[in-house]
């Protein structure tokens, strides 16, 4: 047996007054976890504990008291169960959970290579129940991996998943939020499988920063390589924000027809073109897992529409209308990045077309209903004018005049055509209305001095006149005594 003294407990220790320390499981970043015997029930359990060193870290101290929160709460059989908490007596918290005997998919994939398609399938919707779960409680993991999946094989000889370390998970509910306050500038989860929208803000990661790592796992377990890499951290950011992963077929050329497809969504950039719950990512997986993985699809679906996360819609396939956990307002746009987007919008610049077709054809109408009521217009103040006329005598001789200045504008009428022959000289004027308007007689106007530019006359006592025909035009006359 190993010593455990590096957590400040021994091997035969016994904490609590019921469970005596017998080895070490594991050690990872912040604590370890050993096997021990509940001297009560005579039972195996597994006990994780902080690092000494941890001790003096109150947000690590707040992540392991929240993990047990989390886990406690989520009751499938996918989560490894909690027992009891409790704490040493120099005060350091420690977590009681049930013994799993078996080993975690990191190792799985280290001794025995990548995993068959309906194996590695099988195993994430076991993962994505516990998954379901925890986002119907208002939990978002952050912290998925092939290391935080264990596998158990069942009474039955089945292999099952189980869900580990809830420690970094995001709690949305207010009554188990105590001490879950995260920095934005820290780097919550293993950055091999965080999503872009958790390395730039863990605090804004909602339930589809998940998806994320459940597409990166499963494409870990489909080709035993992350799709994203790099040997530094900042390498590794600029992969998985403008990165793309090597092609599943070129890696796997057994692997099913549209599973690519599933995990290019998975690892959409943007967390509106991934997909929005557990059920739609199961959904999508059902046609490549074992037929028992079907009761997998199921519990997550219903998981989800109990917690009101989930519709269905009329052709029966999950519709998640609801905001993502942990995402106040929701997604602006659901689409897939196939097209769906453009597809929307040709309807709009087909609008827009026409509209504006619209608005240029009134614009025209306008144009030409206002010359019309000028003609219109025109052709009233001509036919109101009274025309003048003065009968020269008999006895006199006149020249024909010169014509009469033309007008800055022609008459309305040589505007849309050639002007209409005269009308006769007794012809009676048609008003406006088409009621012919009586003859205008003739009125003697009073005799007035000859202007130098009016036309000479053939006597030296002429007169000079003008008058109006019924066309509005000007002419001159003289009249001689």
């Amino acid at each position: 047996m190993a010593d455990v003294g590096v957590a400040n407990v021994q091997e035969g220790q016994v904490l609590a007054g019921k469970y005596r320390v017998q080895q070490v499981l594991g050690v990872g970043g912040m604590g370890i976890v050993v096997a021990a015997h509940h001297i009560e029930l005579d039972e195996r359990v597994a006990i994780k504990l902080l690092l000494p060193e941890m001790l003096q870290q109150p947000e690590a101290v707040a992540r392991f008291t929240r993990e047990a929160r989390a886990a406690v709460k989520i009751k499938s059989e996918h989560v490894a169960r909690i027992l009891d908490v409790g704490s040493l007596e120099n005060g350091a918290p420690f977590i009681v959970m049930e013994y799993l005997d078996g080993s975690d998919l990191a190792a799985w994939l280290r001794n025995s290579g990548p995993l068959s398609p309906e194996q590695a399938v099988e195993f994430l919707l076991q993962a994505g129940e516990a998954v379901a779960e925890a986002h119907a409680l208002g939990i978002v993991h952050r912290d998925l991996k092939p290391a935080n999946l264990f596998v158990v094989r069942r009474a039955d000889g089945l292999l099952s998943v189980k869900v580990l370390d809830f420690g970094i998970s995001k709690v949305t509910d207010a009554s188990m939020a105590a001490g879950a306050a995260t920095s934005t500038l820290a780097l919550m989860g293993s950055p091999l499988y965080m999503s872009p929208e958790q390395m730039e803000s863990a605090r804004t990661a909602d339930a589809r920063s998940d998806i994320w790592s459940l597409g990166v796992i499963l494409y870990e377990l489909l080709t035993g390589a992350c799709p994203f890499n790099g040997e530094t951290i900042p390498e590794l950011v600029l992969q998985v924000a403008w990165g793309t992963p090597v092609p599943l077929r070129n890696k796997r050329p057994d692997a099913p027809d549209g599973l690519e497809t599933v995990l290019i969504r998975c690892l959409e950039k943007s967390p509106a073109q991934r997909y929005q719950t557990v059920a739609e990512l199961a959904t999508a997986l059902a046609d490549f897992a074992p037929k028992r993985a079907r009761i997998s699809v199921d519990r997550i679906s219903g998981t989800l529409m109990s917690a009101g996360l989930l519709s269905v819609s009329p052709s029966g396939a999950p519709d998640s209308g609801q905001t993502p956990i942990g995402q106040p307002g929701g997604p602006s746009e659901t689409a897939s990045s196939f097209g769906t987007t453009a597809a929307r919008k040709r309807p709009q610049k087909i609008a827009i077309g026409l509209a504006v077709l619209g608005v240029v054809a009134l614009a025209i109408g306008g144009v030409l209903l206002t010359r019309l009521l000028r003609v219109e217009a025109a052709a009233s103040a001509a036919a109101s004018v009274t025309s003048v006329a003065v009968a020269p005598s008999a006895n006199s001789t006149v020249t024909p005049s010169a014509p009469p200045p033309t007008l800055a504008s022609p008459p309305a009428t040589e505007a849309f055509g050639p002007r209409p022959e005269s009308p006769p000289a007794d012809a009676r004027p048609v008003g406006p209305t088409g009621v012919a308007t009586p003859k205008p007689r003739p009125v003697r106007l009073p005799a007035q001095a000859p202007k130098p530019s009016a036309t000479k006359a053939t006597s030296a006592n002429c007169t000079p006149n003008f008058y109006f025909d019924s066309q509005g035009e000007k002419h001159f006359k003289a009249e001689c005594f």
